[in-house]
């Protein structure tokens, strides 16, 4: 009895290691990276923090901030939080064909578009930047870095690593999707090859503040490169779910949350609490809905697209329902729509610490 009840014993344990030993979760982290700190760092350091996450790479788009100066935020990002061993790869600089002159004209005809991200002065708190050129980067507040980016561009990283490892990869996209698109023209086969595509971006019903409102569904990250996302959402993903800044303004990273990171004395929470500012959590909102599902309490199936007429609504999120899509090649999608804050709070806190899992 002694040995069969041992070697049943045995058996379980075996059977147990799958469970406490399962491998990560790989990721691809898109993202227009302005810092430092800021909703797109902490985004990708809770993702390299994260236990459950294998962060593949660091693929860095422009938009909020110009690529070249994004990248070496990020870089300097990972040197100052104990993180030299993830690769960054520079991707597109430029929108497929949205530019600031396009944006001049449409502002002519149909009103002002007041955030422009790299094409006008942007940061918040005390980081606020002057505009500069596409290839210039300014002196950085925390520093300049010594990292440097890998060779290989963010498009051909991506379809290495979905070939590398079929149906395993999340490509998160935390910016414009510059990156995927042009990673898709090249290689229609990574939407199919890729797990799952998680997007933070895109607004179907505008919250406060009222300007949101008047600009109807225009938002940053989709109206920065509209026919990317128009070539991105039409492609055949096994899974897309999307974070829109419609429940993003439901979170806000506050000076109390700060403190709470601050007093964990690991070189990132010293980064966070030298760098972070109050601001709504738009980025890690995806970031940790991604690695802990059930913060997400309620979310709506709609088909998903892109205004790309190049008129009034040019950068627009359309959306519909079953019945109502035209069916020229939309996508469903998963849009989240309420949370539970206070479980996402205290898991971005850990997170941020460099203390999740530990």
């Amino acid at each position: 009895m002694i040995r069969r009840a041992g070697f049943f014993c045995f058996l379980f344990l075996l059977g147990a290691v799958p469970v406490f030993g399962q491998a990560k979760r790989k990721i691809i982290v898109d993202q227009d990276a302005r810092g430092p700190a800021t909703t797109d760092q902490q985004s990708m350091l809770a993702f390299i923090q994260a236990p459950q996450a294998e962060v593949l790479g660091l693929t860095i788009v422009s938009g909020d901030q110009w690529r070249d100066e994004e990248v070496a935020h990020t870089l300097r990002m990972l040197e100052l939080t104990n993180h030299p061993e993830i690769k960054v790869y520079p991707g597109a600089i430029f929108p497929l064909i949205n530019s600031k002159e396009e944006i001049a004209r449409w502002s002519k005809l149909y009103g002002k578009v007041r955030y422009q991200g790299a094409w006008t002065k942007n940061g918040t708190g005390k980081f606020v930047r002057e505009v500069h050129g596409p290839y210039e980067v300014p002196e950085l507040p925390e520093g300049n870095p010594t990292l440097k980016a890998e060779e290989e561009d963010a498009a051909h990283f991506i379809i290495r690593m979905v070939h590398k490892y079929p149906h395993e990869v999340t490509i998160y996209a935390g910016g414009p999707m510059t990156n995927i698109a042009l990673a898709l023209s090249l290689d229609p086969k990574v939407a199919e090859l890729a797990q799952e595509l998680v997007v933070m971006g895109g607004s179907i019903a505008p919250e406060v503040p009222l300007a949101w409102k008047t600009e109807n569904r225009r938002e940053f990250n989709f109206w920065w490169d509209p026919e990317a996302v128009h070539i991105v959402l039409r492609a055949p993903w096994r899974k897309i779910t999307v974070t829109t800044v419609d429940i993003s303004v439901k979170t806000r990273m506050t000076n109390e949350m700060i403190q709470k990171i601050a007093a964990a004395g690991t070189p990132s929470a010293a980064y966070i609490a030298k760098y972070s500012d109050e601001e709504y959590l738009w980025d890690e909102l995806a970031a940790v809905a991604w690695l802990q599902p059930d913060i997400i309490t309620k979310e709506v199936s709609l088909y998903m697209d892109m205004d790309i007429s190049h008129t009034a609504g040019y950068g627009n999120t359309l959306v519909w329902t079953e019945e109502e899509r035209p069916g020229m090649g939309e996508q469903l999608v998963h849009v989240q729509t309420e949370l539970d804050n206070e479980k996402f709070m205290k898991i971005l806190i850990q997170l941020l610490s460099g203390k999740a899992g530990r």
